[in-house]
């Protein structure tokens, strides 16, 4: 198919090039379209399968064959050695020896590795001295330390594993270990599960303040989820050291604040809850108000709310006052002092240094419904650039300078400052452009992802859970659900082994020690 010859690029206008570009991208359809349907001939000629429809995700078209398998080469290189690789700890050394004729000479041994695994009821019975003393009383023989029930740390181990990483509902864990012979009943599964848990739900709750204090970014996402009958929330904060989860009845702005407290309940009005309400248009009345009162740091939520009902506050400054008062409170503590918070656009994410997902970003386009071929061409088009640019942000990272940045800004106005005159996608376009500082901040913050996929990865075992389990009744099932989930997500980016890290801190034996995840946090924390 023979094309007419391209112009000199040097003597183009920039609206030439667009119209270039936006007939190269027709042609290059065209080809790919033709080339499709040549190989379709040819199989069909050879009798062959017929090719798989698969659609193609925007970043592998963004990024190229070329670029992706360099990327996959240096993943690789990287990658951890996966623990079914290790060489398997020895329990147990047999010699087998051999009969051998007159003049052989021993060449040592050659070994052989075999795995098992016994799964095997251990029952202990103690029997406990009694005494009647001469004044009537009794004394028994205390129990060993290590006993704090009719079942011991192995099983406790076994049924968390299952429930938390296997997503083994109670029922089907209850087949099991009675098939194992453990005489147990559901309930008793239930309370082992949710039960005297407080050293785990602290461990967690610390796993967030290490995470917040020491993070040069996080990303965040919310599902929901169903409790005691009732539709409620639940968050994910993480990086790529740490997971944490919680659930609440509310998705709001002040609850996000609240969980960004690491479990701090007072509240304090500082010199970041001066500049919140600012930035938030509070008039300088209300702050000096607030700043007036010689108590500017207030225990909990009930001396806080007595306090905002003396100065007389409406609802809506008083909900304003209170987001400041815990920004002040996170800041007194030393959490998120220079930390990127990374969402998908949800309003009560927008807190503090805030960046924009380029994936959720790109999705607007994606979902504007066409009515014509020009429509969908030009939506095309735009995503495509959309793309483009994504792909060179991401080499950026990689390589950030002066001039890289500034050519990425002037290019970011060009692609979404174009008018096509779909009123539809020139709107998407134009709100996407109002987010400029929020999408371009990786300009300036090189080290923060570009998207929340961590986060939505990490979620997407809650949704699983919630797929299997449905959801929960009591508040204790609840809080065992998100701190065994964080506790789960965490072993897995500190490379620590769930097993291990329950065996550790049920303080079983033969268990390898594994260090308080807090401290393993802050030991692999950005320079």
């Amino acid at each position: 198919m023979s094309s007419p010859p391209l112009p000199d690029l040097d003597t183009l206008s920039a609206d030439g090039l667009k119209r270039l570009v936006a007939r190269l991208l027709v042609r290059v359809a065209a080809l790919e379209e033709e080339n499709r349907q040549l190989r379709d001939e040819n199989a069909r000629l050879k009798d062959l399968p017929k090719r798989p429809k698969l659609a193609p995700g925007g970043m592998d078209r963004a990024t190229g064959p070329g670029r992706r398998a360099a990327r996959e080469t240096a993943r690789r290189s990287r990658r951890k050695p996966r623990h079914g690789k290790r060489t398997p700890l020895i329990t147990e050394e047999r010699t087998l020896t051999v009969a051998a004729p007159p003049g052989s000479r021993r060449k040592g041994y050659e070994p052989y590795t075999v795995q098992d695994l016994v799964l095997s009821p251990r029952v202990i019975r103690y029997r406990r001295e009694r005494w009647a003393t001469p004044d009537g009383r009794e004394i028994v023989a205390p129990l060993p330390p290590e006993v704090a029930g009719h079942f011991g740390p192995g099983i406790v181990r076994y049924i968390l594993m299952q429930h938390v990483q296997g997503q083994v509902t109670t029922e089907r864990l209850l087949v099991q270990l009675r098939a194992l012979g453990v005489r147990i009943a559901k309930g008793q599964i239930v309370a082992l599960l949710t039960a005297r848990q407080d050293a785990f739900h602290a461990e967690k709750d610390a796993v967030l303040e290490a995470g917040l204090a020491t993070a040069r970014w996080v990303t965040v996402d919310d599902t929901g989820a169903r409790h005691a009958g009732r539709d409620e929330t639940t968050t994910h904060i993480g990086d790529d050291r740490f997971a944490w989860f919680a659930t609440r009845a509310s998705k709001s702005r002040l609850n996000f604040l609240d969980l960004l407290r690491a479990g701090r309940p007072d509240y304090v009005l500082n010199a970041a809850a001066a500049a919140y309400m600012l930035e938030h248009g509070a008039s300088e009345a209300v702050i000096a108000a607030l700043l007036a009162h010689e108590r500017r740091s207030f225990a909990d939520g009930e001396a806080w709310s007595a306090h905002l009902e003396a100065l007389g506050f409406g609802a809506g400054h008083r909900r304003l006052a209170t987001e400041a008062a815990l920004v002040g409170s996170i800041a007194d503590r030393g959490l998120l002092t220079e930390t990127v918070i990374v969402s998908d656009d949800a309003g009560q994410f927008d807190v503090l240094t805030h960046a924009l997902c380029w994936v959720h970003a790109e999705r607007h386009l994606r979902r504007l419904v066409c009515g014509s071929e020009e429509q969908r061409r030009l939506v095309d088009l735009q995503r495509q650039l959309v793309w483009w640019l994504y792909a060179d942000l991401k080499l950026y990272k990689d390589d950030p300078t002066p001039a890289r940045r500034a050519a990425l800004r002037a290019r970011f106005d060009r692609v979404f400052g174009r008018v096509t005159g779909f009123a539809e996608l020139d709107a998407t376009v134009a709100r996407l452009r109002a987010n400029r500082a929020e999408l371009l901040l990786v300009l300036d913050r090189p080290e923060i992802p570009l998207h929340t996929n961590g986060s939505e990865s990490d979620i997407r075992s809650l949704v699983t859970k919630r797929k299997i389990s449905g959801g929960t009744r009591s508040a204790a099932g609840k809080q065992a659900r998100d701190t065994f989930l964080s506790l789960l997500k965490t072993c897995a980016k500190l490379a620590v082994s769930f097993w291990d890290y329950l065996g550790a801190r049920l303080k079983i034996p033969e268990a390898a020690a594994v260090p308080w995840l807090p401290d393993l946090i802050r030991q692999r924390a950005p320079a």
